[in-house]
């Protein structure tokens, strides 16, 4: 049994992950840190805890927490989790960030993209790049795992083998993905309300997008080079959910047999991803609640194209059940602990 913390628990994803470490068998939960509600129950943030939370909130004090605590999610806003980590804390405990603080290795390019000075920039280079299915090992030994996006989780993979397999031309690859509201955070914005979302459906972040270096970043790994990639991302009226549409230039000689050999290559193995029978297209609804991801693909002949498809609940897989099965890896638990959830339907 090991002790949790989480610093941003009153946020969606916090939120995610308490309810999934309340089901988790090795998992104390000590800690709900939330600067907007101190000293308030956590059951009167969220009512759906009522009788299974009675804790009150506490601060982000992220040094006082590591005196408690194994393991620290950090489920905050992009910068908080670098102005507060240092060597001491890392020293006592492990950490799970849940923001883009340690995931690009270039710190010029997370200031570039988000537009703040990193505070921490020495522990980028030690921090491991939480996509559980491809780092795994690597997740195993590390203390300091940088959570990936939602989008990037769903968009990385899904067009992960065939890049890695040399079966598309990375340079031509578009992708369209659409996400609930949630992914936008609880916080009140006047984009997210619900007159302004209803009966909607929006592009937004169009080439300006913060997860895209992201992506390019880790699909360029696997192609074995830096390439540019289209990533637009468009906000659809439902709660959760993001179903991501990729399109490339297949490369020669590669057809829908070597296609299908590469996802059950990297994925036919895997728990949490589902290569879905031929012509069978991912949807959300199918996902939802899960730490599933649904992925295909479907050839168009006319074009010499490659349409590639996934589907992951933002919440879960995209947040929250990523940084639960990567804890797992990190103290040796079963990979799938606290994670069978059954996706809800409908």
């Amino acid at each position: 049994m090991i002790k949790a913390g989480i610093i941003g628990a009153t946020g969606y994803a916090g939120g995610e992950l308490v309810r999934l470490l309340l089901n988790h068998k090795e998992v104390e939960m000590k800690w709900y840190g939330s600067r907007s509600y101190i000293d308030k129950k956590y059951y009167e943030v969220y009512q759906n805890m009522f009788k299974l939370v009675d804790d009150k909130c506490m601060d982000d004090n992220m040094e006082a927490l590591a005196d408690e605590v194994d393991v620290i999610f950090t489920a905050t806003p992009q910068g908080l989790c670098a102005s507060l980590v240092n060597e001491e804390i890392l020293s006592k405990v492990k950490i799970v960030d849940l923001s883009a603080d340690f995931r690009l290795k270039d710190v010029k390019v997370y200031e570039e993209w988000y537009k703040i000075q990193h505070k921490s920039p020495e522990f980028i280079e030690e921090a491991v790049y939480g996509l559980s299915e491809l780092n795994r090992e690597d997740v195993k030994k590390a203390r300091l795992v940088a959570n990936p996006g939602c989008y990037t989780t769903c968009s990385i993979l899904t067009c992960y083998p065939l890049i890695k397999e040399g079966l598309i031309q990375p340079e031509t690859l578009i992708i369209d993905a659409k996400s609930g509201t949630s992914g936008a955070g609880r916080g009140a914005k006047i984009d997210n309300l619900y007159c302004e979302v209803n009966e909607n459906i929006k592009a937004y972040g169009v080439t300006t997008h913060r997860h895209t270096p992201e992506i390019e970043e880790q699909l360029g790994y696997a192609a074995g080079r830096a390439f540019c990639l289209n990533f637009t991302p468009h906000l659809v009226p439902m709660n959760r959910g993001i179903l991501v549409t990729a399109y490339a230039s297949l490369a020669q000689d590669a057809d829908e047999d070597a296609i299908r050999a590469a996802y059950e290559k990297y994925y036919g193995s895997e728990y949490f991803i589902r290569v879905l029978d031929k012509d069978v297209c991912p949807q959300t609804k199918w996902v939802e609640g899960s730490n599933f991801v649904d992925v295909n693909f479907k050839i168009d002949k006319r074009t010499n194209r490659v349409i590639m498809m996934g589907a992951i609940d933002n919440l879960v897989k995209g947040a929250a059940g990523q940084a639960v099965q990567n804890m797992n890896l990190m103290f040796g638990f079963e990979e799938t602990e606290g994670l069978k959830l059954v996706p809800m339907f409908p």
